[in-house]
């Protein structure tokens, strides 16, 4: 099926006098005729659902959904972004080890790699994401255990060259992983540049509407995890009656092991209401991602007109789909069909007339959040960057005049009516 159809089919197919919609299984447990049953789901000798924390079949659906649009194997919903991004990590690094990672990223996963992983003993490399393969080999160790990127960075919109950190990475039998949440599947699908494994933060697109925390792994099921320095994926788990899950899952050795393992012992589960609401959100998901590109485009190129002339009130503008922005043609390579909606401007006068830009908007909201159905906007180095210093903002490419703007499906028209309203108050 095209990635449309998916969108709307895949996951969830009723059988006769079934509901036609995913039903919302809220239930955190699951009865069986039998301990024997029981048991062998326990053992994972069988596969089933006998507590929600592992699994529910309202959140298989969408887990199913999200594995055939990124083309993986497997997929395991979190209850978060953050989550997903911590359990994907955490499955094959532990204290001693190091990872390196794109400098351009969202400011979470900034912090989450810089403060709390460096507490667990984790010690994170930050890269430019522009790197090509050769300039990267510098930074391996012998305990480097993965690779990581996004392939459209938050806020600085900066493209990741998927390919290049993917040749680099698999040069040392490490993975790469990389949080897709901006672009989504239907823009770029990073499996198909080298990628092995795939994050969301579904609470972005992939929801759509701004209702339900969630995050999401999906694992490629192409790394061969024996040709590394893996042994919680290649030797028995005690924990597990011995289980060698690289000789038990074979290709979904990873994403098996990010569910009986860490869920398990993190508990990071998505609520089945929230599962609910994310595979609702992803049957639109294609129609309103071309939406958002058709919009930030018209935006984007208004934008360009208010950086010209006397009163100008734009001092740059980050949208990787114009032709004349750095990242063009990376962009034409990985994301083709459009990037995402958002798109990153400075206003003349610095982080004052960004904050008054802000305070004047009538349409949009500003908003903790990004990437739903709405307009929004927010002024990044003072809310969910102001943990960061001078350097580390800049190390992300978040400028004190910066504004993320998150333009939604309204009619682009009221969209660019209402930047202009609020430019002239400035």
């Amino acid at each position: 099926m095209k990635r449309d159809t998916i969108c709307v089919q895949e996951g969830y197919s009723p059988k006769n006098g079934e509901p036609r919609v995913l039903p919302i299984y809220q239930s955190t447990t699951f009865k069986y005729d039998s301990s024997a049953e029981m048991g062998d789901l326990f053992d994972l000798k069988k596969d089933g659902f006998f507590y929600t924390r592992l699994a529910n079949p309202t959140a298989d659906a969408p887990e199913k959904k999200l594995a055939a649009l990124e083309g993986g194997v497997g997929c395991m919903l979190t209850s978060s972004g953050q989550a997903a991004s911590l359990i994907s990590i955490l499955n094959i690094a532990s204290a001693g080890d190091h990872i390196i990672s794109s400098s351009s990223i969202y400011g979470g996963t900034y912090n989450l790699f810089f403060k709390t992983l460096k507490e667990m003993g984790i010690e994170t490399t930050f890269i430019p994401c522009t790197s090509k393969a050769s300039e990267i080999e510098q930074y391996f160790r012998k305990n480097t255990k993965l690779v990581f990127g996004e392939t459209l960075s938050n806020p600085s919109l900066d493209i990741l060259d998927i390919e290049e950190f993917a040749k680099a990475a698999h040069s040392h039998n490490v993975p790469l992983i990389v949080d897709n949440t901006f672009p989504t599947p239907i823009n770029c699908r990073p499996i198909e540049f080298g990628a092995d494994i795939v994050v969301h933060s579904t609470s972005k697109y992939l929801d759509g509407h701004a209702v339900a925390l969630g995050g999401a792994i999906i694992d490629s099921g192409n790394f061969d995890w024996t040709k590394g320095n893996y042994p919680m994926l290649t030797e028995p788990d005690e924990s597990y009656h011995g289980v060698t899950y690289t000789e038990t899952f074979g290709k979904a050795a990873f994403i098996v092991k990010a569910r009986a393992h860490l869920m398990r012992d993190l508990g990071s589960a998505p609520a089945p209401m929230n599962a609910f609401l994310l595979n609702l959100g992803m049957e639109t998901l294609a129609l309103r991602m071309k939406r958002h590109c058709e919009n930030a485009k018209k935006v984007a190129d208004y934008l360009v007109t208010r950086m010209q002339g006397p009163d100008a009130k734009i001092s740059w503008i980050n949208y990787p789909d114009l032709p004349d922005n750095p990242n063009n043609a990376l962009c034409k390579k990985y994301l083709p069909n459009g990037s995402s909606g958002v798109i990153s401007f400075g206003i003349k006068g610095g982080r004052e007339a960004a904050t008054k830009f802000m305070d004047s908007v009538k349409l949009a909201a500003v908003v903790t959040h990004v990437a739903d159905a709405r307009t929004s906007l927010l002024h990044p180095a003072s809310t969910t960057h102001r943990q960061l210093t001078d350097e580390q903002l800049k190390d992300c490419g978040v400028t004190p005049d910066l504004i993320r703007f998150s333009v939604g499906i309204e009619d682009p028209e009221d969209i660019i009516a209402d930047i202009d309203q609020a430019l002239a108050n400035i």
